[in-house]
């Protein structure tokens, strides 16, 4: 316990004091999820929608598969990146392995299944009417899916909420695709395995303590959407 409320409060002073090595840990690990969450964005809301208002033959199998993804092992997505961009794989002469890019892709890989399934359900909860209203007024494809689109904002802005927060606390693919190279791609959660490793809980506890606060702002912004969302879809 004496160990504990010591390196509580070592990990305070290193927080105010806003410790360098401590900052730049967190600098890397809010840009690489940022940059996965907007790649992630950019592909799976416009699927979600596709997927949301189309009907094909396999869709139901699709649905199923989106659904399984969503919990797939961060450490399987990590060894089927690796296996294709280390040396020996098939884009081994790209030079990824154990850089930003990597963890990058392997995250955006992690939370596309996310942002589509979440995008699917939150547009899906909007009315059709709102569809056949806007191609009654004579409206594109575009413009009404930008209808849709609008209404189910608060449902979308969740999705990528959620998805931004699963990234930044995840730990398989960083520390097999980053390597966990200091300054350059050490995460919060790989510096918090590698500290604790090492018996030195200090700055473990000044990381796990910024994550917590990361993801209790993350948690309060994903209810405020979720909560306007509902109030919407009434």
């Amino acid at each position: 316990m004496d160990i504990f409320l010591d390196s509580l409060e070592s990990a305070f002073l290193l927080l105010l004091a806003c410790d360098p090595e401590l900052m730049d840990i967190v600098a890397v690990s809010l840009k690489v999820s940022t940059i996965s969450t907007l790649i992630a964005s950019l592909v799976g809301i416009p699927c979600g929608f596709l997927i949301a208002y189309s009907s094909f033959y396999g869709k139901r199998l699709l649905l199923t598969c989106l659904n399984t993804l969503l919990a797939l092992p961060t450490v399987v997505i990590g060894l089927l990146v690796y296996s294709f961009i280390s040396r020996r794989g098939l884009f081994g002469s790209l030079e990824l392995l154990y850089t930003q890019k990597a963890i990058i892709i392997g995250q955006v890989i992690l939370i596309i299944p996310l942002v589509t399934s979440l995008t699917i359900a939150a547009v899906s909860r909007i009315d059709k009417r709102y569809r056949n209203t806007a191609l009654t007024l004579g409206a594109t494809q575009i413009q009404m899916a930008l209808v849709i689109i609008k209404e189910a904002r608060y449902g979308i802005g969740a999705a990528v909420i959620a998805s931004f927060g699963r990234v930044i606390a995840e730990v398989g693919i960083s520390m097999m695709l980053g390597g966990n190279a200091r300054g350059f791609t050490r995460t919060m959660t790989t510096a918090m395995a590698l500290e604790y490793d090492k018996g030195e809980f200090v700055l473990a506890v000044a990381l796990g303590l910024t994550l917590m606060t990361i993801a209790f702002g993350i948690n309060m912004l994903f209810h405020f959407f979720q909560g306007r969302a509902g109030i919407d879809a009434l």
